[in-house]
């Protein structure tokens, strides 16, 4: 993914967003034939030149200050996410930034691996950034279990989202999960555009999906640190389970997500269910395969 490509497209997006009224500016809205913001209008607001700004909008935001950064995230009005992408795209611009990063672990140190083990209780499981599952306990195998019936390995969240037909009735909110989950991808691409499989990811789902081609190209950015979860599970039914995602300082670039209900709740009473059902499934799987020769 080209970083001038990638600045030129979000800047120019966040402007289009930004309506003159938004910004204090009351009747400039006669002879507009663009959404948004001028580009004059975001430099008075970001307090430098019009010539500047076009060049950081072309791309070239390798000589971008701290306070230059700051400056456009006030006048776009961008949001924690939307700065945080900004910043990072300003890294990958710089020169020094250019060789290829060090790729996140393919996967987790035995101290992770252990707790997996230990986390009976909830499902947990450790993504990288590309959504690609490095490790998951027994309950969160079984409760995506849609997702890893398919073969393919590692599994990966996106191209079940979007390549999965039984992705539509596993997630009860699939539009708001297809929404997060390229906007995810996006903060990736921000952080790592030199990443030849997250191309390779966006170059396939782009090609077979005209639902991740249409969110892909507005450039959205999030965060995705903690909410709720609804799952349409073909063995338990509905369930709706809180969140939280942390970033794993021992494993950096890999992320640990774990859910959970409330004690004593109809969903809390779903998870043993999935519990059990999963403990069945695999007895059942296990008769199923043959015995070595």
């Amino acid at each position: 993914m080209d970083n001038r490509d990638e600045v030129k497209a979000f800047l120019s997006s966040r402007r289009a967003k930004i309506s003159p009224e938004q910004v204090g500016l009351q009747g400039y809205n006669r002879n507009r034939r663009v959404p948004g913001l001028r580009r004059s209008e975001v430099a008075d607001l970001a307090g430098v030149s019009v010539e500047y700004y076009a060049q950081l909008e072309r791309g070239n935001l390798a000589g971008a200050s701290d306070s230059v950064l700051d400056a456009l995230a006030r006048a776009l009005r961008l949001d924690e996410a939307e700065q945080a992408h900004l910043a990072d795209l300003a890294r990958a611009a710089r020169p020094a930034s250019r060789a290829r990063r060090k790729p996140p672990s393919p996967q987790i140190g035995p101290g992770m691996a252990r707790i997996l083990e230990l986390m009976t209780d909830i499902p947990a499981f450790v993504t990288n950034g590309r959504g690609d599952v490095i490790a998951a306990n027994p309950l969160a195998q079984a409760l995506y279990a849609p997702m890893f019936d398919e073969p393919a390995r590692p599994a990966n969240h996106a191209r079940f989202a979007f390549l999965n037909p039984r992705a539509r009735d596993f997630w009860r909110d699939w539009e708001r999960i297809a929404s997060d989950t390229v906007a995810m991808i996006r903060i990736q691409a921000g952080r790592d555009p030199y990443d030849r499989a997250l191309t390779d990811l966006v170059g396939e789902l782009s090609t077979r999906s005209r639902e991740f081609r249409t969110r892909w190209a507005a450039h959205d950015v999030r965060l995705h640190r903690s909410g709720v979860k609804q799952f349409r599970h073909p063995g338990v039914g509905d369930l709706h389970l809180n969140f939280e995602t942390m970033a794993l300082t021992t494993d950096p670039g890999l992320t640990l997500t774990v859910l959970s209900a409330p004690a004593g709740s109809i969903d809390d009473d779903a998870l043993r269910l999935l519990t059990s059902w999963a403990a069945t499934r695999r007895a059942d799987e296990a008769l199923a395969t043959p015995p070595p020769a």
